[in-house]
């Protein structure tokens, strides 16, 4: 194990980020809205200390390997979360708890979306803007990990790409390098980013709104500058724009790539992954906006708006609201709680187990109900036109299992804080599938839930973002004796 490698480059990534504190510096010297010191203090510190770990070890030179990766992946997201905390405590508005900051914090960076503040409206427009960077910056780390970083470790979502599945996503990286990798990504998402700030600004935002917003669309998080989310504009024309930003963010980045590089949107027609999501996602609104309206809750237009919005919003694990769906009759609530558990494509900033493994599960269960009609018949179970190997359904089922056991633990663990089933139930899939807003007492923030319960859904935020292993290989024994 490299500690002094690892410590080197903790200290240049905590370098660089102290960076990010400029903006909303900036920002708030803009709007003289009193939070300049604590962005200055916070870059200050931030800086220092990555300064610290870093000069020590600036000189040493070692190959990173497997272990190291792993270790380096975890601690990227928990050292950037607990310096994320700085402005969020040393500005008199919020100036939070270090509890609430690095819930906050995390939220952000693992664009959960979940929230412990409220009277966002009067909050300065700096912290605003911090918010809405952490998610934006959050979310292109997650797609930088999940195309390029797990797949090298043999774990996540884009492994089972490279190992088995045919197309764009057979290799292990879209291009030689990972950094040519990372800056061809970059332009891809900071592209979607300002196309979708001038589509919100064209249908009525500020700039200040429609800058904000597209970061925490494109990021897939949630976040919103006002309490009533986007609610707070009723506008259908932005109201659609973000359903379609966010259901291409929700996409593998990887097609995105490929369609960039090749000026051909062909293999977004073959994808079976693709697919697979759209059928999901049309099977929900065909069920909700009937439900909508046949139970008088909205008009027929109302409820065509508002199920399409609230519920894609939902089930790409975003968090957006332009209404309390957990008010809504009848199966909704449960339906569109449940969507979130499938989340996005492998190599999108969506959250949830991803489309790939759902449907790969599905097509299981279908080839075991043939089996008992032909029990010596041999079928294999393909995407597109390609078997997919039994190692890889292994590892699908795996990943299930240790998820719906991960889930158990900190649901029982939530509940013996003092939470009810409900809120428990739901705060945990909220966290664990990154979507951020849950049922009961967690519907709207999770202000009012105990520290000890912040905590427990903090780890559950890690470990969803994280898909699991990564996070858990970390407590095995065979990882440090190996």
């Amino acid at each position: 194990m490299h500690f002094n490698v690892i410590a080197r480059v903790l200290g240049i990534l905590l370098m660089l980020f102290s960076l990010t504190t400029l903006p909303p510096l900036l920002v708030s010297m803009w709007y003289a809205d009193g939070a300049t010191q604590a962005f200055a203090s916070a870059l200050l510190l931030t800086f220092g200390i990555g300064f610290i770990s870093w000069l020590p070890v600036r000189h040493v030179r070692h190959e990173l390997r497997t272990r190291d990766g792993f270790i380096i992946t975890v601690l990227f997201w928990l050292v950037l979360a607990f310096s994320g905390t700085f402005p969020f405590m040393l500005a008199e508005n919020p100036g939070l708890s270090f509890t609430d900051a690095f819930f906050e914090s995390l939220s952000g960076w693992t664009t959960t979306g979940a929230t412990v503040m409220t009277g966002l409206d009067h909050l300065p427009q700096s912290i605003l803007w911090y918010r809405q960077q952490l998610q934006w910056l959050g979310g292109m780390g997650i797609i930088v990990l999940a195309v390029a970083v797990l797949p090298m470790l043999g774990i996540g979502g884009m492994q089972l790409f490279r190992a088995e599945i045919p197309g764009p996503m057979k290799d292990s990286k879209l291009t030689p390098r990972i950094t040519e990798t990372a800056k061809a990504l970059w332009y891809i998402y900071l592209m979607l980013t300002i196309a979708c700030a001038v589509g919100y600004w064209l249908a009525g935002m500020s700039v200040f709104d429609a800058i904000g917003h597209s970061f925490s669309t494109v990021a897939i998080g949630g976040f919103s500058t006002h309490d009533a989310s986007l609610g707070y504009f009723d506008s259908a024309a932005i109201e659609m724009i973000a359903v379609f930003f966010m259901l291409v963010s929700s996409l593998n980045f990887g097609l995105h790539f490929y369609a960039w590089r090749n000026r051909s949107l062909a293999h977004f027609i073959r994808d079976s992954e693709l697919k697979f999501f759209f059928m999901v996602i049309g099977g929900g609104i065909l069920l909700t906006i009937p439900a909508l309206y046949l139970t008088n809750t909205y008009s027929w237009q109302e409820s065509v708006r508002y199920g399409i919005f609230e519920l894609v919003t939902v089930a790409t694990t975003t968090g957006f609201s332009t209404a309390d769906f957990s008010l809504w009759p009848v199966f909704l609530p449960v339906l569109l709680f449940m969507m979130a558990f499938i989340g996005g494509c492998a190599g999108s900033t969506g959250g949830g187990m991803k489309v790939i493994r759902i449907m790969l599960i599905y097509k299981q269960g279908i080839r075991e109900i043939h089996r008992l009609i032909h029990p010596n018949a041999i079928i294999p179970v393909k995407v597109g036109k390609r078997p997919v190997s039994e190692r890889v359904l292994e590892a699908v089922w795996g990943f299930f299992a240790v998820y719906v056991l991960t889930y158990m633990v900190m649901m029982l663990a939530l509940l013996a804080t003092g939470l009810d089933h409900v809120t428990a139930f739901s705060a945990v899939g909220a966290c664990l599938n990154n979507l951020g807003p849950g049922l009961g007492e967690v519907a709207s923030h999770y202000g009012n839930i105990s520290d000890t319960a912040k905590w427990i859904l903090s780890l559950t935020m890690l470990l969803g973002r994280l898909e699991i292993f990564t996070l858990l290989v970390l407590v095995s024994p065979a990882f440090w004796r190996s």
